[in-house]
């Protein structure tokens, strides 16, 4: 008997997404997903963690996650990328634990003055390269070397430059700290926004698209656009703009819209590249509708002071 015939089959849009695919992962990615759902709902009904804390386990949770899911390169998923996958939970368990002392030794680092050890500034390191590795792993290398110029840049070569950008630099102990702890580092307020909102609006978004609600999106569309030249196109849009505004995620969209909308484009006569196309820009531009914003509204309002509802109003 052939053995492929037993084997689990392949989504093709994780596939195309160079997600890993398999039986227990699915399962393993299940249960931390919603252990995580029910530990930022009591991070954010209860008072059990600091804010700081709050962060910290916001980013172990969804690295470990994004750790799972993406692999480092693009490769065939089950048997080819097990061993890979070994390695990556080595990796992510090495980054939490050390993201997790540091942030445990807060106390005692303000007590010395804000001064990192050695043993402090090998594991702010450890951190910044998993947060930088995680980033390359889920959008790419533009954001990471990004990041690497700027890093080096306050440290190394921006006393090079004359004129002025010219900048007389920073200790790399100084950078490493500023990277780590403050309102503007790495666990600092931006992290707390997603902690307390973005987060629990795409939480709450995925159980309203769950519940049918995106169906009823995606035929409103079509009352309005299904009728037009080129109405499949617009539907699309449409749906996409209409769920962006309860979503708030590109992927969450397009999985909810595009299975209705894409077989949509195809049947009306679209290129099957055009459709996915048409599809993933209006994903991409739906999460920025209001209230969510891609968490734009979010980040002016903490920045400004000025409420959030009044933020996204105007």
């Amino acid at each position: 008997m052939n053995r492929d015939n037993h084997r689990p089959a392949l989504d093709r849009g994780a596939l195309d997404a160079g997600l890993r695919q398999g039986p227990r992962l699915s399962a393993s990615v299940y249960w931390i997903g919603a252990a995580l759902s029910l530990l930022h709902l009591a991070m954010n009904f209860t008072t059990w963690f600091s804010t700081q804390w709050q962060a910290t386990l916001h980013f172990a949770g969804l690295g470990l996650l994004a750790l799972l899911l993406y692999p480092p390169r693009r490769i065939e998923p089950l048997a080819a990328s097990r061993p890979i996958l070994v390695l990556d939970v080595l990796f992510g368990l090495v980054v939490i634990s050390a993201t997790l002392w540091l942030i445990g030794s807060e106390d005692a680092i303000y007590a010395r003055g804000v001064e990192l050890t050695g043993l402090d500034q090998i594991l702010a390191l450890i951190t910044i390269i998993g947060a930088v590795e995680l980033v390359r792993r889920t959008t790419g290398w533009v954001i990471p070397i990004l990041i690497l110029l700027a890093l080096t840049y306050v440290i190394w070569w921006g006393s090079w430059i004359q004129g002025v950008f010219r900048f007389a630099g920073l200790s790399s102990e100084t950078v490493l700290f500023r990277s780590i702890f403050g309102d503007d580092a790495l666990f600092g307020s931006i992290a707390q926004i997603s902690v307390s909102f973005v987060f629990m609006f795409i939480l709450f978004g995925a159980f309203l698209v769950r519940s049918g609600a995106g169906d009823f999106v995606v035929a409103v569309s079509q009352a309005l656009a299904g009728r037009i030249i080129g109405g499949p196109g617009l539907v699309a849009v449409f749906s996409s703009g209409l769920t962006g505004t309860i979503s708030g995620s590109a992927i969450a969209n397009t999985v909810s819209t595009g299975v209705i909308t894409i077989p949509m484009m195809k049947r009306a006569g679209f290129p099957p590249r055009f459709a996915a196309g048409v599809e993933a820009a209006s994903s991409t531009g739906g999460q920025l509708m209001p209230p969510i914003m891609g968490a734009g509204a979010f980040i002016m309002a903490s920045y400004t002071q000025i409420p959030y509802t009044n933020t996204f109003a105007k």
